[in-house]
Order: structure tokens, then sequence, then C-alpha cells
């Protein structure tokens, strides 16, 4: 990992000198080995640093705290639309998905932001926590079942990685039997080798959407589709699908990371199991740690400057990219300002302002429901190899496990007890996860999971 010698305040746009600033990449595995040391590194040059967060492409990444948060509440002299921007970077480049624009919430300001906006609060504002809480145990419970009597599994590519995506598949409509199509085309856009493989990964997810929207115009459904159609926002067809395509996008993959990174943080650490029906600290502790530490999404945050601006020290041409580093911001904030290092003050990985996550609640609900299942019926869960060897996902934009082989008693299925494999399925004549199912008992699991 190589940096360039810091400099001060950067010069001013098309000053020769800006050929002394090499960017530092964010996309190879020795960043993902090791981001705190290329954090520290970065803030050698103030608050806002170079990058590369893919061939070709350059940004300006924030590492500071109060510089971040005033970026993220300043719509006026940020711009989230990156029209103007997209076509200077080359058209195979693996970030295409993530900041080519779309007529979405995330791409949109001002008033088209929050019509958009309107459409993702209001309709998840109808799902009830007890009926997302019963659908995660049903999700977490038809997991288990494929894995619990092995003894041994990876609680990413098992768990972790799937039960937001049964979930989500469930609650925008669809059977559980048509999730394995979402799986397929998210791993080939997420884990795409080539550029190849991620535009064709890309493309299957938005097929996958096109056909989910079609289907539910023709029949509606007490759904997330259904309501996003349905909404007085009166969105065209298009718009339908393309926030859709960032609602899933948005609650799969930082859901993903944050179940896993959780978990591994509970496993490798006395503070909370010596097993896991014992320990000072909760699954919900954990998920506040790696918010502050390691969040889901590390690096995002894309704004595009509506004109020159000197902000911070450094001048930002018109129309360039700058990132907000969610990790390193928090990580610049003094422990002692973290709620005690658990994380119940404003750590930034919800982002902030207009565009901070609009169903913050229900992404806990979520991952702190699946790993209270998981540990309820895996009550002496441990990690198969130790921590520090256990392998990051290379990528600019988050920190995330590549796996997390896990170790457990193996589970045997008993019919005189509570198991995950006699629960009860959720009704799909009701409300997405409206069910009554028998939880774990003391027989199945030392612990059952919390309400």
């Amino acid at each position: 990992m190589t940096l360039p010698p810091p400099s001060g305040a950067m010069p001013p746009p098309g000053c020769p000198a800006h050929r002394d600033y090499t960017p530092l990449r964010l996309y190879g595995p020795e960043f993902a080995a090791d981001p705190d040391t290329a954090y520290e590194g970065l803030r050698q040059y103030g608050d806002l640093a170079p990058v590369e967060i893919a061939p070709g492409v350059s940004a300006m990444l924030i590492t500071d705290y109060r510089t971040a948060l005033e970026l993220l509440q300043d719509p006026a002299t940020w711009s989230h639309d990156s029209r103007p921007w997209q076509d200077t970077i080359p058209a195979d480049s693996p970030i295409r998905p993530m900041l080519a624009w779309r007529p979405n919430v995330l791409f949109a300001d001002g008033a088209a932001h929050d019509r958009y906006r309107s459409v993702i609060t209001d309709s998840f504002r109808r799902l009830e926590s007890h009926e997302v809480r019963s659908l995660v145990h049903h999700a977490a419970d038809t997991l288990i079942r494929d894995f619990g009597a092995t003894g041994r599994a990876d609680l990413i590519s098992q768990y972790a990685r799937v039960l937001p995506m049964l979930l989500f598949n469930r609650l925008f409509g669809l059977a559980d039997a048509d999730s394995s199509r979402l799986i397929d085309a998210l791993a080939g856009m997420l884990e795409g080798n080539t550029p190849e493989e991620a535009a064709r990964g890309n493309e299957a997810f938005e097929n996958y959407v096109i056909d989910l929207v079609t289907a539910k115009k023709r029949e509606r459904g007490l759904d997330l589709a259904s309501w996003f159609i349905d909404h007085p926002a009166d969105l065209t067809t298009e718009e339908v699908v393309h926030q859709i395509v960032l609602t899933l996008g948005a609650a799969l993959e930082p859901t993903t990371n944050l179940i896993g990174n959780a978990l591994a943080r509970m496993l490798s650490d006395d503070r909370y199991y010596t097993t896991l029906t014992g320990g000072a600290l909760t699954a919900r502790d954990a998920i506040n740690e790696v918010l502050w530490h390691d969040p889901p999404m590390s690096n995002y945050g894309a704004h595009w400057a509506r004109r020159d601006v000197f902000f911070h020290g450094t001048w930002i041409r018109a129309g360039q990219l700058v990132l907000v580093s969610y990790a390193a911001a928090n990580s610049a904030v003094p422990r002692d300002s973290q709620a005690g290092g658990t994380g119940a003050g404003s750590h930034l990985a919800w982002s902030a302002g207009p565009h901070a996550c609009p169903v913050q609640n229900h992404a806990l609900l979520v991952a702190t429901t699946a790993i209270e299942r998981l540990t309820a019926w895996l009550s002496d869960l441990e990690l198969a190899v130790p921590y520090d060897r256990l392998e990051w996902r290379p990528g600019a934009f988050h920190r995330a496990l590549a796996t997390l082989p896990a170790r457990f008693t193996p589970l045997v299925p008993d019919p005189s007890g509570a198991t995950p494999w006699n629960t009860s399925a959720p009704s799909s004549s009701t409300r997405p996860g409206t069910t009554s199912e028998p939880r774990p008992t003391a027989s199945a699991a030392a612990a059952p999971p919390h309400s």
C-alpha cells in the first residue's frame, strides 16, 4: 500500500501541482485486509484525500467526522446527480452499477428526492415489526435446516447472505421459490470476476425487478412492490422499477455485512460469549460496535460539487466526485465519545442529512433478529478459524467478509420438541410475515430469541 507524500492544502483546479497527487487504491486485497492503516495514512492530507476506487476512476475521500457531516447536510453545495460525471469514466468500469444515475431517491435532489423518499418511508411504515420478525424467524429456520445437522457452516454464504434475500423476496410479494433467481442475479453482480460477468448480473437483477413489477401491476398484494405502485406519489413504471432496484440493493448487501461482521465480533470476543448463553454484551451491542468500527458500507455517500469550491483546505472542481468514509470518520471520534465504544451515539453508518438511511429501524430489527435466532438454535457456535485469519472481500465501498467458517454441536430433528425442522411457515394469505410459530425451547436451544 503506497501513499503519496502529504502536502497540506490541495492546489486550485488546473494547477500543475495536481500531478503530484497519486491516489491510494481502495479496491485491492491489501486495502481490504487493513483499511484502518490506509485511513491513518490518508489523514496526512487533512480532511480530504485522493483515492482511486476502480482502475481509472479517482475521487476525493472525506476522513473527518465533522467535515463529513458538513457535506452530508449541505445540499446547496453538493449534488447527488451523477450524470455529468458518469460519462467521464470507462464504460465497463465495475463501479458503474453503484454510481451511474438512475431515477431513484439516491441520485435525486430537492423535490424529486423528497417524492421518491416518501414512497419508501410510507411503504415500510406499513410493515408491522412483529410481522418482519416472524419472517426473519422463518427465513432463519429454513437456512438452519440446511446445515444444522452438519455441525459446520459458512455463516456468510449459508446464512448472512441468503437470509436478507429470502426476507426481502417475501416482503416484495414473491414466494420463497422465487428467491433463487434473486440470489443468482445478485451473486453475479456483486461477485463478478470480470466486467462482463458483473454486467450480466446487473442485467439479471434488473430483469428480476421488471418481472416483479409487471406481475404486481396485474395483481396487487399486501407487499412493498404493490405499495410502491399505488403510492400517491404516482411513480411511473420505470420509477417503480428503479426504487425497488435501489431498495433491494441497499438492503441486501449492507444487511449481509452487518449480520456477518457482528457475528464475527461476537464469536471472537469473550465480552459477548464464553458460550452463546453467557457474556455481558448482546447481539445489539455487537451490531452497534460494527456500525461504529466496521460499518457495512465503509465508503460511499457519493456527492458531486455543484461549482468549484474550496472545501476544508482542498479545491474541489465542479462535477468532481467526493465520497464519505463512514469508517474513517467514525474512527476519528474519540472512544470516550462513542458511548463506551458500543455505538449508542451518532455514528455515520446510516449516513446523515437528507439522504440518511430511511429504514434504519427495520435494518436493525432484521439484523438483530437474525443473529438472535441463529445463536438461540446453535448455542455453542464458535469460529472455525482465528479472527485474524478471516478474509475480507476487496472493494472500495463495503466492509464485507468473504467467508465466516463456524462450528457447533449438530442439531438433530426431534419431533418431541421445537427444532428448526418443525417451525411453521408464514401464511401467504396475510400480510408479509404474519404467522404463528413455536420458538426454540430449552431442549432445543439454551436461550430463546428475544421478542
